[in-house]
C-alpha cells in the first residue's frame, strides 16, 4: 500500500483530501503539484507522474524511513535586450510528492525512467506480499 504524502498542507486538503484536484497550478506563484497515478500490479506498484517538458536528470528520487520521495527544482532565465531597455527575468519551479511504502514493498528494488513527459516509477513487491494462486485442498 502506498499513501500521499504532501509536505505544505492547506485549508482545502483539510475538506476535500490531498489530491482533490490533481496538476493544481498556484496563479500567485505558478508552481503546480503534478498529476500522479497510482497503479498496483500483480508483482508491484507503478507511480506514473506527468511531468513534460523536464530532462531525467531534473528530477530526484530518494527513500528515507520508508518515504519515497519524487522532487524536482528547476530554474530558466529569460534576457531580453534593446536599444531602450534591458529585461531580465527569472523563474524558479519546483514540487515535492512523497509517498508511504509500506512492509509489503522492496525499497532497495525501485527503479525508475522518464519518457514522453511521464516519470514512471516501479516499486516491487516482497515475494511475501504477492498474491498467492488459488490452491484446491482435498478432503480426507
Amino acid at each position: 500500500m502506498l499513501r500521499n504524502r504532501t509536505l505544505f498542507p492547506s485549508l482545502a486538503d483539510e475538506f476535500y483530501g490531498k489530491d482533490w484536484f490533481p496538476g493544481f497550478v498556484n496563479e500567485q506563484t505558478g508552481v503546480s503539484m503534478p498529476a500522479v497515478n497510482i497503479i498496483e500490479g500483480k508483482d508491484d506498484f507503478k507511480i506514473e507522474v506527468a511531468i513534460p517538458g523536464l530532462k531525467k536528470e531534473d528530477f530526484k528520487l530518494k527513500v528515507e524511513n520508508d518515504v519515497l520521495t519524487i522532487s524536482s527544482e528547476n530554474e530558466n532565465q529569460k534576457e531580453e535586450k534593446n536599444e531602450k531597455f534591458m529585461r531580465k527575468e527569472f523563474c524558479y519551479s519546483s514540487f515535492s510528492r512523497s509517498f508511504i511504502l509500506s512492509d509489503g514493498v522492496d525499497p532497495d528494488k525501485i527503479n525508475a525512467s522518464y519518457k514522453d513527459g511521464v516519470l514512471d516509477v516501479v516499486i516491487p513487491k516482497k515475494e511475501t506480499a504477492k498474491e498467492k494462486p488459488v490452491r484446491q485442498i482435498n478432503i480426507s
